[in-house]
């Protein structure tokens, strides 16, 4: 096991100047900026660029970050933003070998965001639990699985369907990715 140093003694180095915190900030927090642009769906050099802006932005508000363990929140949060640029940027672009009267209009926000929003969705029930994901399934199939059924297909009592659904629910909205979706909406 690594014995890293605390993020705040990290942070405050690198707000001095300090080459070897920022490799530390770099090489600890690399891999949270990858599994965002993949959950967006964003990958080579897109997610370069996204890391990239990323590490920039935080070159650039590193002395302003009061809550050092709210860091990696941060991190995520702002390559959440910088996934959905590319990505809105990337809609807009026009292949020139289209002819002119073949173009279609780009998605709007809202399309983006809905498809964005369920990819997350997505993503998240993935690394739920597989009884989680086979309940959730079961639940929110269309049309919906009789309770009868779900009972017989996990050989979970009926009237443990809904207490168990909810906390399948407690534990998909505590998935940072949710989390972040449902700060932004509100």
């Amino acid at each position: 096991m690594r014995n890293d140093p605390p993020i705040a003694d990290v942070l405050h180095n690198a707000v001095q100047g300090s080459d070897s915190a920022w490799r530390e900030l770099h090489g600890r927090y690399s891999p949270l900026l990858l599994w965002v642009c993949r959950g967006y769906g964003v990958t080579g050099a897109d997610a370069d660029d996204v890391a990239g802006n990323v590490w920039l932005s935080l070159v650039t508000n590193v002395a302003t970050i009061r809550a050092p363990e709210a860091l990696s929140s941060w991190l995520r949060t702002t390559a959440q933003r910088e996934c959905i640029r590319v990505l809105r940027h990337r809609r807009r672009q026009i292949p020139q070998e289209v002819e002119a009267g073949d173009r279609t209009e780009p998605a709007s926000d809202e399309s983006l965001l809905v498809r964005e929003r369920r990819d997350v969705v997505r993503a998240a029930l993935d690394r739920m639990p597989e009884r989680d994901r086979e309940l959730l399934s079961l639940l929110f199939s269309d049309p919906p699985t009789p309770y009868a059924r779900i009972s017989s297909t996990l050989g979970m009592p009926i009237g443990a369907i809904g207490p168990t659904r909810q906390r399948c629910l407690a534990r998909l909205r505590r998935v940072p990715s949710i989390t972040a979706l449902h700060l932004r909406s509100a």
